[in-house]
């Protein structure tokens, strides 16, 4: 079984260096922003994006799912079938929509509230969408030819060039937020071209109208599901800009991207468990493997959640070429990282439930859970924002994640069984609850000195080590990984 989890651990990894090097160098350019860019102007820049990655899902309405599905089996049409009409979907579509965006940018502009000298950002905006929906099924196709080098290597120079275009326009031309949205425009651009070789390879000017009739059917159902997650994701910006303002929006945006060191770590995670746990799922031991695999990343995620929770105000302050982190007028929200990472490493962990979902073919419940949890947090933001502003925000999206988690929990349970350990679990967590309460308590106080944060992370180490770890499985982790490196030589 330990064998079996070191090639997750391992696959973790392998699967993980594109998404982390890709993700990570995307977060380069906050402190650029943020200490540049007052909150207020950032803030408009988060409204127009966070509207952007729920259109994003309507321009593609599933057929992403559908040309995975029908584009492996190949049950009608051929291959070229069966990559050029969900394309020529798409691009048709997309080309409709963007159109009516453009068209009515004044009005969305109005409704969204956003200065009318910032309206043309409108039209970039749907330039970028009808770019990057037409991108989508030709990745898609790398994937499906594994070409896992090419496809990261796309994505890679997509997040070099936006970031290359940002400094120059920013820093050496000295334009205003424009330059944010006319980077990620390029960079789109250079996507295209990029994937256009895949395109021109496998398209054909027919479009298979049963083909796409079966697509359709199938994707469709995908739409509400994924527009649930993505409005838990990002609908807490709209509604906090309409409670507050666009420099709360800014503060708050700024300091929930400092949640990616989780979200890394969450990431690389889920990339490695879905073809991890489809391909033991008939093991005789796989409920015990999914059981210890649980464990394992609660136990490892907990701990990344307690040291980022207690030096993320030190590790933001630290400047490095006159820049922090993030700039000093957006250190005011520092305090709802903690809640960003705890929500974070809960989506992890409903991720690890699913695998009972997948495995005996209950995706039914996925968009009734989900669009449960989108509502209650629409309904948690409503309430907790006017009384605690951007904490509120913070507070909302992790109740919603676990919702989603607990109510993943228990339909998985209920039809794939798995004995997690959920004491081991429970006192992990009490732990991190209890340095949670110890560090604001004496944050309200005063400052927390440095040495206190070091204090707290030791003991709280210790009590892990000595109450929630089987020091016999480290020990035989230990001699497994030994034995290996044994082999090697």
């Amino acid at each position: 079984m330990f064998d079996k989890l070191k090639e997750l651990t391992k696959d973790t990894a392998i699967y993980g260096i594109s998404t982390m090097v890709g993700r990570f160098l995307n977060f380069i350019l906050v402190p650029l922003y943020t200490n540049i860019f007052p909150p207020a102007d950032y803030g408009i820049i988060q409204l127009i994006y966070a509207y952007m990655a729920i259109l994003n899902i309507v321009f593609i309405y599933g057929l992403d799912s559908a040309y995975l599905k029908f584009a492996s089996f190949k049950d009608i049409g051929d291959e070229k079938d069966n990559f050029s009409t969900p394309y020529i979907s798409v691009f048709g579509t997309s080309l409709l929509i963007s159109f009516l965006i453009i068209i009515n940018s004044n009005i969305i502009s109005s409704a969204l509230r956003i200065p009318s000298e910032y309206t043309y950002l409108i039209y970039l905006a749907a330039a970028i969408l009808f770019l990057d929906a037409n991108v989508v099924i030709p990745f898609l196709k790398l994937r499906l030819d594994r070409r896992a080098k090419t496809f990261s290597l796309y994505r890679i120079i997509n997040i070099v060039v936006n970031i290359l275009m940002n400094i120059y326009l920013i820093i050496i031309l000295k334009w205003g937020i424009e330059a944010i949205v006319i980077s990620n425009l390029i960079a789109s651009a250079v996507s295209l071209l990029l994937v256009s070789f895949t395109v021109i390879k496998n398209f054909r000017l027919k479009f298979h109208l049963p083909l796409f009739k079966r697509m359709f059917k199938f994707g469709i159902p995908f739409l509400p599901a994924g527009f649930a997650i993505m409005l838990i994701q990002v609908i807490d910006v709209p509604i906090l800009e309409k409670l507050t303002d666009l420099g709360t929006v800014g503060i708050y945006k700024a300091n929930y991207k400092l949640g990616i060191f989780m979200m890394l770590f969450v990431n690389m995670f889920q990339f490695a468990w879905q073809p991890f746990f489809l391909q033991n799922a008939k093991e005789p031991n796989a409920k015990e493997m999914f059981s210890k695999v649980l464990t394992y990343f609660t136990l490892v995620g907990s701990l990344i959640l307690v040291v980022l929770s207690l030096f993320i105000t030190d590790i933001a302050q630290i400047r490095i070429a006159g820049f922090s982190l993030i700039g000093s007028e957006y250190w005011t929200g520092l305090h709802i990282v903690p809640f960003i990472l705890l929500a974070y490493l809960i989506n992890g962990m409903h991720t690890i439930f699913s695998a009972g979902i997948y495995i005996e073919e209950k995706s039914i419940y996925v968009p009734v859970i989900t669009g449960i949890g989108a509502l209650i947090n629409v309904a948690a933001n409503f309430v907790l924002i006017p009384v605690l502003s951007l904490t509120g925000a913070a507070i909302a999206a992790l109740v919603s994640y676990l919702f989603i988690g607990v109510g993943y929990y228990y339909v998985a349970q209920k039809f794939f069984n798995v004995k997690y350990e959920l004491k081991r679990i429970g006192h992990i967590f009490i732990a991190v609850f209890l340095v949670g309460a110890v560090f604001y308590y004496l944050n309200s106080i005063d400052s927390l000195l440095f040495v206190y944060k070091v204090i707290l992370l030791i003991l709280f180490s210790m009590y892990i080590y000595f109450v929630a770890v089987n020091r016999n499985e480290i020990n035989l982790i230990k001699n497994k990984f030994a034995e290996s490196r044994r082999k090697k030589n």
